[in-house]
């Protein structure tokens, strides 16, 4: 596994320098570097004998059939887009390791057929809401989508023709009946398997999202002249509120609540801002505390606004249930780790991702692999190429009990 591991990783390398940005990794859903990415990705999938195809929502799909195939495939993957400035590994990972993971189903003569996807869109970046990718391939794509701008105003629509799809056609890039199971190995994005010094953990299920927006509206005035009692300074209560947000995330176990956009008006140095955009993402394993969490920041939000004479708005971008992984398949991929000779852990995702989608559509597992340092979505993010081959051993177990006990 150790040539393996290490392929893999340069493989995220190299992807890494497809960027937008120069000395920077970011790659957003259908700017140009996708196309890089894609060229990149088919070549080495027709290597290994994959057929292959874009989908409508620019998904690259490679699918390895053996000679003596079942009926049934097994889907593995992850995304290929992701946040501005990131690291090497996040989503791409899954990709190249879902590579490695055809070679082994090669080496070991497995029945089973391999639909590799490479999803164009998971981070929701570039239009606001993630998931395009995935949605499509579960079929839970909904057309209004496609009038969705981003901050040039180019539609989602106009986005994918000029990428050179069609997505009138995008229903056809759902799973057929004959798409058996979900698997994506990622990078954790956290701490917890560096604390305890283990490479890789089976995830039993996806945190549920809450993904808002809350404008505050005062009055824009003079710095100079505006005198502080009679201000309506809508920084000044969006600074308050955020500092509430924390406070009921540090006192409420396992909820992670985030404001991480702020956008001021007008953003001029002399002048009391006027209008105040600020992002809102909460999280939690148990849904009725991240609602509960949710409503107490709105209500505080209100209560801010009111006291200070400001106007508020809140608009929602994401409302995800949190998702259970197959109880069955997590079982599998516990057993395949201890299998493979490591401790078994077991463990909930903090951060979203396609699995949470497609655990929707069709019996789904994943395996995290260590982050050292517990970091995520910075270019510092890294790999350790123990870890690496660990989730390759892991994933060559699981096929074996895939092929013998998943019809």
């Amino acid at each position: 596994m150790k040539h393996r591991a290490q392929r893999a990783i340069a493989e995220c390398r190299l992807i890494a320098t497809m960027s937008e940005e120069s000395g920077r990794i970011t790659r957003r859903f259908l700017t140009a570097p996708m196309h890089q990415v894609h060229a990149h990705l088919r070549r080495r999938m027709e290597e290994i004998g994959m057929q292959v195809h874009v989908d409508a929502v620019g998904n690259l799909r490679g699918l390895w059939q053996p000679a003596a195939e079942s009926a049934k495939r097994l889907v593995v993957g992850s995304h290929i887009d992701t946040v501005p400035d990131a690291g090497a590994f996040d989503g791409i990972l899954g990709v190249t390791l879902a590579l490695e993971l055809v070679g082994i189903a090669q080496d070991i003569a497995s029945p089973l057929p391999i639909e590799v996807i490479a999803f164009s869109e998971e981070e929701g970046v570039r239009y606001g809401l993630p998931y395009f990718g995935s949605r499509a391939v579960a079929g839970r794509f909904d057309p209004t989508l496609l009038a969705l701008t981003d901050a040039d105003n180019i539609t989602v629509d106009s986005a994918l023709r000029h990428f050179g799809l069609h997505p009138d056609r995008i229903a056809d890039a759902a799973l057929d009946d004959n798409a058996m199971c979900f698997f994506e190995m990622h990078i954790e994005q956290g701490p917890q398997l560096e604390a305890e010094d283990l490479s890789v953990a089976a995830v039993t299920a996806i945190v549920g999202q809450t993904r808002l927006t809350l404008t505050f509206t005062g009055q824009a005035n003079h710095a100079g002249t505006a005198p502080m009692h009679l201000r309506r300074d809508a920084l000044a209560a969006a600074a308050e509120w955020i500092t509430a947000v924390e406070t009921v995330a540090q006192h409420s176990d396992g909820l992670a609540a985030t404001v991480g956009k702020i956008i001021a008006e007008p953003n001029v140095g002399n002048v009391v801002p006027g209008i105040v955009r600020v992002s809102l993402d909460v999280r939690h394993a148990r849904d009725s505390v991240r609602s509960a969490a949710v409503e107490q920041l709105l209500a505080t939000a209100h209560t801010i606004s009111s006291r200070r004479k400001l106007t508020l708005e809140c608009t929602g971008q994401l409302q995800q249930p949190a998702v259970p992984m197959d109880e069955r398949l997590t079982a599998f991929l516990d057993s395949s780790i201890q299998a493979a000779g490591y401790p078994s852990k077991a463990m909930p995702s903090g951060a979203g991702h396609d699995a949470i989608v497609l655990a929707g559509r069709l019996p789904t597992a994943m395996l995290f692999l260590r982050s050292p340092g517990g970091i995520s979505h910075h270019p510092a993010e890294d790999v350790r190429q123990q870890d690496v081959e660990a989730a390759l051993r892991v994933a060559r177990e699981f096929l074996l009990q895939l092929g013998r006990h998943v019809g």
